[in-house]
């Protein structure tokens, strides 16, 4: 019996529910011509994809290697499928996103894609950078937005799409005063956490000769917004993680001398079923970001 895409749906089904049982129900056969579909397949490819010691059996390190390849030939025949027959690109697109991104700017660049994709559905997976592009190499997700100061496996290609200005944002009290005036007159919100972002900053206040008053340690951005809005203090984010309502009520001035900023780009496979619609989606992220930083300056 030669390998069939029944088989690597079958697969992918089994990865996806966690064991045979439940697959059987996603792919509308019985436990047993689950482990027959398989069995066929291990014996076509000539070794074994799961462990089964373990209850239930799980992939070993080939079988994950077979189910990145099914992933993309599953999608390669769906694709070609659709192109032949002229039909509307369906399907699901996987999207991998810092949480930054994830305020204002991707659900605006995700209606764009649909005037072109209508019948396109999305699964958004929130992340940090690295984990982010190695769910990308392992196929769970078709793309990712992360940012730069990251390795960038050799298998994966980074576009970048947005220069992302970090500014200190503090209450509209502080409107009038400067950027070193407002980093060591009032209490700072660190943001910490194991991110390029986090070290990045703090570099640059330290190449500054700075040392704020931390009042609050946060790990992530909306929740250093929360406490500037608050009252407590002043904190350093990424331009594009303030909401509209954000940029009109706070203050903020850019930071660094010269003005800081990090690169924010998507990656994807190098050969990538998905690349039409990804390079859509990455000129729709392009046109959504000029447009929203265009309204948070305008907002100051």
């Amino acid at each position: 019996m030669s390998m069939d895409t029944r088989q690597l749906q079958t697969l992918l089904a089994i990865a996806e529910q966690g064991n045979f049982a439940a697959a059987a129900r996603k792919v509308n056969l019985t436990p047993s011509a689950v482990s027959q579909q398989i069995a066929a397949l291990e014996k076509e490819i000539g070794f074994p994809m799961f462990d089964r010691s373990r209850r239930p059996p799980a992939l070993n390190a080939k079988g994950v290697q077979l189910l990145q390849a099914a992933r993309t030939i599953l999608q390669i025949v769906d694709d070609t499928r659709t192109d032949i027959s002229g039909a509307s690109v369906t399907g699901t697109l996987n999207i991998g996103s810092l949480r930054t991104c994830t305020v204002g700017l991707l659900p605006r660049a995700i209606a764009d894609l649909r005037e072109t994709y209508p019948h396109l559905t999305f699964r958004l997976t929130v992340g940090f950078s690295q984990a982010l592009m190695s769910d990308v190499v392992s196929g769970r997700l078709d793309v990712a937005l992360v940012a730069e100061h990251v390795g960038v496996p050799p298998s994966l290609k980074w576009t970048p799409f947005l220069s992302e200005p970090l500014v200190i944002v503090g209450p509209a009290a502080a409107r009038r005063q400067s950027a070193q005036d407002r980093l060591t007159g009032w209490p700072y919100i660190r943001y910490r956490t194991n991110v390029p972002l986090a070290n990045q900053i703090d570099t640059e206040i330290s190449r500054l000769g700075l040392s704020p008053r931390d009042v609050v340690v946060v790990d992530t951005m909306p929740a250093a917004i929360e406490c500037v809005k608050a009252g407590l203090g002043v904190s350093v984010v990424p331009l594009i993680s303030l909401r509209d309502e954000n940029a009109a009520t706070l203050a903020w001035v850019p930071f660094g001398d010269p003005p800081t900023s990090r690169q924010i780009g998507t990656v994807q496979r190098m050969n990538s079923a998905r690349s039409a619609v990804i390079e859509t989606f990455h000129d729709a992220l392009t046109r959504q970001a000029q447009s929203l930083q265009a309204e948070l300056s305008a907002a100051q």
